[in-house]
C-alpha cells in the first residue's frame, strides 16, 4: 500500500504508532548508521562535561521527538498528496536523528526528557494545524523550524568540549539533514512566515530547550 492510498483512517492508525514508538520505543536506524560508529569516545570529560554533554544531547533528542510530531500532523493535514509523501519522507530521515542522539544519551549515562508526551502531543498539534493552514504555509513552517534548529546546533557544537568527537560528528551531520530540509522545503514552494510566527516559535524554543536540558 503506498501513502496516497491510505485512508483518514489508515493515517490516524499510523500517526497513533508513529506517536508511541517515537515516545516510548527503542529507536531504529532507518536510513545510515551513527556518524560517530568509527570514532572512538574520550575518558578525558569531566563530570560537569558529561552532564553538560548530556542535557545538550537531551534538548537535541527533544527537538527530534518534536519533528517527529511536527511532520506527522502536518502529513496528516496536507492538500496534496506530494507535501504528505515528501512530509513522511522527511519524518524518516529525521528518525536516524533521534536514535543517533538516544543512542549518545545512553552512553553518557543520562535519560532522556521526561516531558517527552507533552513536547509530542504540542507538536503535533502545531503540525497539524500548519497543514491545514495550507501546504505553502505548512511547508513553510518546516524552513523556519529547521533555521532555527540549524542555529541551535551552531551552539551546542560551539559549547561542545573540543575532545568530544563523537557527539561532534553527530550533531554535524544532522546540522547538515536540518539545513538540507529547510532548502528543499523552501524550493516546494513553502512560504516565508510573518515576523510575529518566527518570534513566536523562538519563544516557545526557548522555553522548551531550558526544560529539556534538565527534566
Amino acid at each position: 500500500m503506498t501513502q496516497r492510498s491510505f485512508t483518514l483512517a489508515d493515517r490516524i492508525a499510523l500517526g497513533m504508532d508513529q506517536a508511541l514508538r517515537t515516545v516510548f520505543g527503542k529507536p531504529q536506524v532507518t536510513e545510515r548508521a551513527n556518524p560517530s560508529d568509527d570514532i572512538p569516545d574520550t575518558d578525558e570529560l569531566s563530570s560537569e562535561e558529561q552532564q553538560h554533554i548530556a542535557g545538550l544531547m537531551r534538548i537535541n533528542h527533544v527537538g527530534e521527538v518534536c519533528a517527529q510530531a511536527l511532520y506527522q500532523g502536518q502529513a496528516m493535514t496536507a492538500k496534496l498528496d506530494t507535501v504528505r509523501d515528501s512530509m513522511q519522507r522527511a519524518a524518516d530521515e529525521e528518525n536516524d536523528h533521534l536514535a543517533w542522539c538516544e543512542q549518545r544519551l545512553d552512553e553518557l549515562h543520562s535519560h532522556k526528557s521526561l516531558l517527552n508526551p507533552l513536547w509530542y502531543v504540542g507538536s503535533f498539534g502545531l503540525g497539524a494545524l500548519a497543514g491545514l493552514a495550507g501546504d505553502k504555509w505548512s511547508l513553510g513552517f518546516v524552513a523556519e523550524t529547521e533555521h532555527q534548529v540549524v542555529a541551535h546546533l551552531d551552539e551546542h557544537l560551539a559549547e561542545l568540549p573540543e575532545q568530544d568527537n563523537r557527539s561532534r560528528a553527530i550533531l554535524e551531520q544532522m546540522k547538515e539533514d536540518e539545513s538540507r530540509h529547510a532548502t528543499v522545503a523552501l524550493e516546494a514552494g513553502g512560504a516565508d512566515l510573518p515576523a510575529p510566527i518566527k518570534q513566536a516559535m523562538k519563544f516557545t524554543s526557548k522555553i522548551m530547550t531550558s526544560a529539556a536540558y534538565k527534566i
